[in-house]
């Protein structure tokens, strides 16, 4: 496949990329101290780095905005400086790199949260899902999402300036764009969904007013970093972490027409049958890349050759990859040439250190390449 159009460079906003295949965002739970990144992440990450765009593990842009133990933020100097050794990495062997900027909203519990305190959501409606947390006596386990209190209208704009200072840090960091994290049920989809916002202010009730908070997290960005540093992820007819929205495809359309008068970088959708969504239609997919002007990126279990034809349909600019990043760093190359792929071990997916992170082989080097 050496001459697909998977593997043709492609101008993103700013940044000339080297090809069209994205690595996903995928959560590996492997933050070190504070919840800043380590020169373990910056092997892992510098590994993958032939991915024409690497888009980081979700980082939460609070300590209110965790969900999960062990996952890295970008809110304070340690993490700024975790995450810039990573993106040095990336960088030094010819990458780019988004941040993904994320609030799990109620995903979350007390043991995670600032001295002990409930999770926050549109509204308080607990969701039917698990966190995973460090327990009192220091064991790591899975538990139930915490009942959540209901964000007042006045601790919003507040919230909008953690987006705005894990954009600058991320910035400060290094990378070449950040991602909002809007998808997969974590607190921008909670405003979004209905069955997680019941608010009666100008947050809640119209698909308008639902869209709200979230254009006003893109607006405060922009305004920092510019707009073609920006992309967003979106997971229309989603239902993980408990989401349920039967206009969830309307609201993406309404959202990727916003997102092109704003002149985002990117819009990258997240497809829904991982999680037991129904399939995106093709008639969807055609007024989606009617309603977006930047890159559209999808991510859904796609090999060369479907990729390849979704490229070639002119449905979508980038296609992401998630698991086969993970036991293949040479990705990209494995592709191009049709080799076989390692396959992931998911007993190593969450925690631990280098086995089943960074210690997956990559092809032999053979002689002229």
């Amino acid at each position: 496949m050496s001459d697909a159009l998977l593997f043709t460079p492609i101008q993103v906003g700013h940044s000339r990329l080297n090809n069209r295949v994205v690595m996903a965002p995928m959560t590996r739970s492997r933050a070190g101290t504070g919840d800043a990144a380590t020169p373990l992440n910056a092997t892992y990450y510098a590994q993958r780095a032939t991915a024409g765009l690497i888009i980081s593990e979700a980082s939460q842009v609070s300590q209110q905005g965790q969900g999960y133990a062990w996952t890295p933020g970008i809110y304070n100097d340690a993490q700024v400086a975790g995450w810039k050794t990573v993106v040095d990495a990336v960088h030094s062997k010819g990458g780019h790199m988004a941040l993904q900027l994320w609030h799990v909203g109620r995903i979350s519990h007390p043991l995670l949260q600032p001295g002990g305190a409930d999770p926050v959501a549109p509204s308080a409606i607990q969701a039917k899902g698990q966190c995973f947390v460090i327990q009192p006596d220091g064991t790591p386990a899975n538990v139930p999402t915490a009942m959540p209190r209901a964000l007042e209208t006045k601790e919003l704009s507040g919230i909008v300036d953690d987006y705005v200072r894990g954009a600058r840090n991320a910035m400060a960091a290094g990378f070449d764009f950040v991602e909002v994290h809007a998808a997969n049920g974590y607190l921008l989809n909670q405003f979004l969904s209905p069955n997680s916002n019941q608010r009666t202010d100008a947050y809640g009730g119209s698909l308008e007013n639902r869209a709200r908070f979230v254009l006003e997290v893109i607006d405060a960005i922009i305004a920092v970093v510019g707009s073609d540093k920006v992309g967003v992820r979106l997971s229309p007819q989603g239902v993980f972490n408990d989401i349920d929205d039967p206009e969830s495809t309307a609201m993406a359309l309404y959202l990727a027409k916003a997102f092109t008068q704003r002149n985002l970088a990117f819009l990258h959708i997240a497809e829904p049958d991982w999680a037991g969504g129904a399939p995106l239609s093709q008639a969807f997919r055609l007024q989606l890349r009617e309603a977006f002007g930047g890159t559209l990126i999808t991510c859904g279990g796609y090999n060369a050759i479907t990729a390849e034809a979704l490229l070639g349909a002119n449905l979508v600019d980038m296609v992401a990859f998630g698991r086969p990043f993970i036991a293949n760093p040479d990705l990209v190359r494995r592709l191009r040439e049709n080799a076989p792929l390692n396959e992931p071990d998911p007993n190593s997916f969450y925690g631990g250190a280098e086995a089943g992170y960074t210690d997956y082989p990559a092809l032999a080097i053979t002689q002229g390449d």
